[in-house]
């Protein structure tokens, strides 16, 4: 690939927001603020989210930096561990990502439902329409990764530049709302007082939604060998785009319980709406659900991007057939591409059970942040000749990827005692992958032998 056809440092940057921010930030802050019993254990709860997010980024800025190579987040795990967890945790990961994008197109489809179709109160016939706009937003941005990487890039770089502006419209009843202190003053007047233990629960119970809304930045580390210079704009990328990440998700935040009301915010569905509606009117909902499903395409392009790297790296290791490493004129992956939109348009007519498939790929998630954060402690030996040659080496090692692994290890074990039977059939079904891996091995006709 030419360096003309590589990512830069902003495009670079700019997959590295929309890979996080999706929908999550428009849902879970009152997914969050239900589960805490005040607004102070409410705001730890996202300062200290995007504390582990910080870490994360800095801890995959080195590991792409040592291993710079397409489907990064693949040969990861294989090249540390062994193929077999890469094979596993990666197919989890494909599933629960094209089954993200699945119920966030549907979520898109709701959005654009009220105002395409104002007065209609046929549920049934609202459901169809809803399916059929995730449909062909998907098949959309399939036709514009198939015409290739730059061209995607440069749509997820307009995309994501609205999605941003619609935070800051969000943001701005902030100067415009007048007095309005209600949520703000519960943050020092609350009346709430569990114990220490209850305080933990709550704490883990919210950092599950908050460790959803600040994931996606792993992700990057699959452009590896795409972009321009990675050595130096890889882990300036990362590092750009999670602090303007931390930045708008602190201050929307701080928006929300301003505007809304910690109390409110708890009960509260359309909390983007609402903001909007409280500060410019009732019209408003119709603008902001334009801008909302714009945003959601933004998410949908960008899993388009990156997943079907992973699919290639797994045919390089030869678990998946050689076509999943066909490019076509304009470098697109033809084959994962293909398959990756097949497998979230299938998805799209089960995902009702988001809520259900989220929680259940966020416990799988953590398997995979821990394993491969932790990665970072043997490519730093096995890669210790390139230290010195200009790749990025973090800070405060190992202190980082020490944080960053304990949490989520946090949000595992909550999990497991908040969801039991869904955190066991995880575990079932990631057995199940590696033990497909060795039976897809066992099958496989040897090479011949060059004589």
């Amino acid at each position: 690939m030419t360096p003309k056809n590589k990512l830069g440092l902003f495009d670079f940057t700019m997959i590295v927001v929309s890979l996080v921010i999706g929908m999550g930030i428009f849902r879970t802050p009152a997914n969050v603020a239900a589960a805490t019993p005040t607004p102070l254990i409410f705001f730890i709860a996202w300062f200290a989210g995007g504390l582990v997010a910080l870490c994360g980024a800095l801890t995959y800025a080195e590991i792409g930096s040592r291993l710079p190579v397409t489907g990064g987040y693949y040969k990861v795990f294989s090249y540390a561990y062994h193929p077999s967890i890469a094979f596993g945790i990666n197919c989890i990961i494909l599933v629960s990502n094209a089954a993200s994008g699945a119920a966030v197109a549907l979520v898109g489809g709701e959005y654009i439902c009220g105002v395409i179709m104002p007065g209609v109160k046929d549920a049934a016939y609202i459901e169809v329409v809803q399916t059929i706009i995730a449909l062909v937003a998907i098949l959309i941005f399939y036709g514009v990764n198939m015409l290739g990487l730059r061209l995607s890039a440069r749509t997820q770089t307009i995309l994501t530049i609205i999605k941003i502006s619609l935070i800051m419209l969000l943001i701005s009843p902030l100067f415009f709302s007048g007095n309005n202190t209600a949520g703000i003053s519960s943050l020092v007047n609350s009346t709430i007082s569990p114990g220490f233990r209850e305080y933990i629960k709550a704490f883990g119970v919210a950092l599950v939604a908050v460790s959803f809304t600040y994931g996606g930045y792993q992700q990057t580390i699959n452009f590896g060998a795409e972009v321009d210079k990675p050595n130096r704009n890889i882990p300036r990328g990362i590092f750009m785009g999670i602090f303007i990440i931390i930045s708008l998700y602190l201050t929307i935040n701080y928006a929300y319980v301003h505007v809304i009301g910690f109390e409110e915010l708890k009960t509260s569905k359309n909390i983007a709406a609402i903001m909007a509606s409280k500060i410019f009117g009732v019209n408003a909902e119709r603008i902001l659900s334009v801008l909302l499903f714009l945003s959601v395409l933004a998410y949908i392009n960008a899993l388009l991007l990156s997943n079907p790297r992973v699919m290639y790296a797994m045919s390089e290791d030869k678990i998946l057939p050689e076509a999943f490493q066909k490019r076509n004129k304009r470098g697109a992956l033809t084959l994962a591409l293909t398959a990756f939109s097949v497998l979230s348009a299938i998805i799209v007519f089960w995902a009702k059970k988001f809520d259900t498939l989220l929680s259940f790929s966020i416990f799988l998630d953590c398997f995979g942040m821990i394993l491969s954060a932790g990665s970072i402690f043997i490519l730093r030996k096995r890669t210790a000749h390139l230290n010195g040659t200009g790749i990025y080496s973090m800070r405060l090692y190992p202190l980082l990827p020490v944080i960053f692994i304990a949490a989520y290890t946090f949000v595992a074990i909550s999990l497991v005692i908040t969801r039991t039977n869904l955190s066991l059939i995880g575990l079932g079904v990631l057995a199940g992958f590696i033990l497909l891996y060795f039976i897809v091995k066992a099958i496989q006709p040897e090479q011949p032998q060059n004589k």
